[in-house]
C-alpha cells in the first residue's frame, strides 16, 4: 500500500545553490533510518559562480554523498580530502561531532550542466550517536551492480534483492541507484519494513496512476507494489528499519533535545574542529531560536 507521496521542495544550501529537499517532511520525517534527502542538479551556471558549501558541523548521523554526474571535493575535521566521483559511496559518520566542506572546484563542469548529486543523512542508533567520527570512500567498482533486460541497478549500501554491499552501516537499511528502460517492471525490496522510491528523472506508473520526477513514494510495511517505467527513468530507493524518534535542527540529529542544544554551543565555541586544510571560513550557527523538530509524537512524553 502507498503510504504517502512527498513532493520535493526548493531549499537553498549556499548562495546560488538551490536543491530539491525531499526529507524531512512534516508528515513523514524518516524512511527507515534515513532522515534527510537532497537532490542537487542537474546544474548549469556560469563558470564564475561559486556554489561551495563552507565548513559546517554535524552530530548523530552519517552523511552519504552520491554523485550522478560531475565531482565535488570533500574536506573534513579528520584531515580527509576526497574527490567524490559518480557512482561512489562516500560515507561520513559524524558521531559526536565533525565539520566538513563541499567544494565544487571545476567551473567547466558547472557551466556545462555536468553536476548532479544526491545527499542523504542516516540517523545513528542511540548507542552510536557519540561514536568517533570517520569517513570512508567506496569506489563504484566496490559496489554490487545487477543488470537484467531493461533494468540496471547499483546497491550503494545495505542489502536488497539478495545482494549485500560492503559499505559499513550501523543499522539495517538499503540504498539503491536504479535505471529503468521504458516499459520495464520493477518491484521494491521486501526485506525491510520501511521503503521509499524517489523519482530522479523520468516517470513511473503505479496501480494505473502516473508519478513524475521530484516525488518520493513511501510504502507501508508488507506492500508489494509493481513499478512500471513510462519512459527511461532513474530512481533512488531507500529505507530500512526504524530506529525510533529523532530530533533534527539545522545539521544536528539526536535522540535527545538537550544534545542538540549542546551541539549548538559546541559550534559557537569552536569545540567542533574545522577541516585543517579548509579552515579560513565556515558557516555560522543560524540565528534561529526554534526548538528542534521531531521527537516523540504529539501527546507522548518528551
Amino acid at each position: 500500500m502507498l503510504d504517502i507521496v512527498i513532493e520535493s521542495r526548493q531549499a537553498v544550501i549556499s548562495p546560488g545553490f538551490s536543491v530539491k529537499r525531499i526529507l524531512p517532511f512534516q508528515l513523514r520525517r524518516m524512511v527507515g533510518p534515513f532522515i534527510f534527502m537532497d537532490h542537487g542538479g542537474p546544474i548549469s551556471v556560469p563558470a564564475t559562480t561559486n556554489l561551495d558549501v563552507l565548513p559546517h558541523p554535524h552530530i548523530g548521523l552519517s552523511t552519504v554523498s552520491y554523485l550522478l554526474k560531475g565531482n565535488v571535493t570533500h574536506r573534513d575535521s579528520l584531515g580527509v580530502e576526497q574527490l567524490i566521483k559518480p557512482g561512489e559511496a562516500n560515507w561520513m559518520n559524524a558521531g559526536k561531532g565533525i565539520a566538513h566542506s563541499e567544494r565544487f572546484e571545476d567551473p567547466a563542469i558547472l557551466a556545462a550542466g555536468g553536476l548532479e548529486m544526491i545527499q542523504t543523512w542516516v540517523a545513528l542508533p542511540e548507542k552510536d550517536e557519540e561514536s568517533d567520527p570517520s569517513f570512508k570512500n567506496y569506489t563504484a567498482e566496490e559496489l554490487p551492480v545487477f543488470t537484467e533486460k531493461g533494468i540496471w541497478m547499483r546497491l550503494i549500501a545495505g542489502d536488497a534483492y539478495g545482494l549485500t554491499s560492503h559499505v559499513k552501516t550501523n543499522s539495517p537499511l538499503f540504498y539503491l541507484h536504479v535505471v529503468l528502460d521504458q516499459g520495464a517492471r520493477f518491484g521494491i525490496p521486501k526485506e525491510h519494513s520501511e521503503r521509499g522510491v524517489y523519482i530522479v528523472k523520468g516517470s513511473i506508473e503505479l496501480n494505473g496512476v502516473s508519478y513524475p520526477a521530484g516525488k518520493l513514494l513511501v510504502f507501508s510495511k508488507g506492500a508489494d507494489p509493481l513499478i512500471i517505467a513510462k519512459e527511461t527513468t532513474t530512481l533512488m530507493m531507500l529505507g530500512g528499519e526504524h530506529l525510533g524518534d529523532r530530533y533534527i535542527w539545522w545539521n544536528f540529529v539526536s535522540s535527545r533535545k538537550e544534545r542538540i542544544e549542546q551541539a549548538k554551543e559546541d559550534w559557537k565555541q569552536g569545540r567542533i574542529l574545522l577541516p585543517p586544510t579548509d579552515n579560513a571560513e565556515f558557516v555560522p550557527l543560524p540565528k534561529d531560536n526554534s526548538r528542534p523538530a521531531g521527537g516523540p509524537p504529539p501527546g507522548a512524553l518528551s
